[in-house]
C-alpha cells in the first residue's frame, strides 16, 4: 500500500511540475534573436508602445516558434506582429501574412490590403521574404498549401469570423494549412462570467469555452492556455464594445484618461495542435 501511495504522489508531482515548468514565465527561457528583433529600430514607435499590454516574446514562445518555421499570419492588419515575425523568420523559415484581397468589392479590405502591401514594400531589407496571400472568408480560404504551415498565427480575428457566421470554415482552412503536428497559436478578447451578454462577437469578446469548443470540432487538440494577455481590470461592458479600450478609443476624448487606465482587453491565449499522423 505504501508503494502505492508514493508511486500515486510522484505521479501527481510530476504532472504538477510538468504544469508549473510550461506555463513559467518564458523570459526565463528567452529566444535571444527574438528578443533582438522585438527591440529593433525598425519598428514603429506606437506599435512597441504597446507591448506592455500584447507580451510578444512571452506570447510568440508559449506557441513555441522557431526561426526556421514556415509561419502564417491571419489578416496581419496594420502589421503590428508582422514588424516582429518578418525579420525574425527571414534567414531560415517562411513568414505568410495572409490578408485581404486587395481586388475585394468592399473598400475598407481593398485599401487595408494595398496599405499593407506598400508598407512590406517600402522596407524591402526587413519584408523582402515575406509572402503575400489571401484571407478573406468565406471566397479565400486556400490561403496556403494543404499541410505546409508549421504554424498558423491569429491575433484578435475571431470576434470577426464569428460575428460573420465563418468561424467554422476558416478553423477548417487553418487545419488544412497545417502540417500533422502543426500549432495554430490564438489570442482573443475574453469575454466574462457575464459581460458582455451578447458574445457573438457583435462587442468584440467570445468566451473561452466557446473558442476551444470550435477548434476541437473541426479536429484540434488544446495543448495548453496561458494568462500571458489577461488584464483584470477589463469590464467588458462599454458601450462601443472592446473597441472603446485602446489602442481604438471608438469614443474619442469621453472618459479616454478611463480607458486608458484600464488598457488594453482581457484576452485568452490559446495553443492548439492538429495531431500528428499516425
Amino acid at each position: 500500500m505504501m508503494i502505492k501511495r508514493h508511486f500515486s504522489m510522484a505521479l501527481k508531482t510530476a504532472a504538477f511540475l510538468s504544469i508549473s515548468f510550461a506555463t513559467m514565465n518564458a523570459n526565463a527561457f528567452a529566444d535571444t534573436k527574438l528578443k533582438q528583433v522585438i527591440a529593433g529600430e525598425h519598428r514603429t514607435e506606437s506599435y512597441a508602445a504597446r507591448d506592455k499590454y500584447r507580451h510578444p516574446q512571452e506570447t510568440l514562445e508559449f506557441f513555441g516558434i522557431r526561426d526556421d518555421m514556415t509561419v502564417v499570419e491571419i489578416s496581419p492588419g496594420g502589421g503590428w506582429y508582422s514588424e516582429i515575425l518578418a525579420p525574425y523568420l527571414k534567414e531560415n523559415g517562411l513568414y505568410i501574412a495572409a490578408g485581404y484581397d486587395p481586388k475585394s468589392d468592399m473598400e475598407y479590405f481593398a485599401n487595408n490590403a494595398k496599405k499593407y502591401a506598400k508598407k512590406l514594400a517600402d522596407n524591402p531589407a526587413i519584408y523582402g521574404k515575406t509572402k503575400l496571400s489571401i484571407m478573406q472568408a468565406p471566397d479565400h480560404l486556400d490561403f496556403a498549401k494543404p499541410a505546409s504551415a508549421d504554424m498558423v498565427l491569429t491575433f484578435r480575428n475571431t470576434h470577426n469570423w464569428h460575428s460573420r457566421g465563418h468561424s467554422e470554415a476558416v478553423f477548417k482552412a487553418i487545419f488544412k494549412a497545417l502540417k500533422p503536428g502543426g500549432v495554430l497559436g490564438l489570442v482573443q478578447h475574453r469575454a466574462g462570467h457575464k459581460y458582455p451578454e451578447d458574445t457573438s462577437g457583435k462587442f468584440g469578446y467570445l468566451k473561452e469555452s466557446d473558442v476551444i469548443k470550435l477548434a476541437e470540432s473541426v479536429g484540434f487538440k488544446l495543448v495548453a492556455k496561458s494568462d500571458i494577455n489577461a488584464n483584470p481590470k477589463d469590464q467588458r461592458n462599454y458601450e462601443k464594445g472592446v473597441w472603446t479600450l485602446p489602442p481604438v478609443y471608438s469614443l474619442g476624448e469621453k472618459d479616454k484618461a478611463k480607458y486608458a487606465a484600464i488598457g488594453e482587453s482581457d484576452r485568452m491565449t490559446l495553443k492548439f495542435a492538429k495531431p500528428a499522423a499516425k
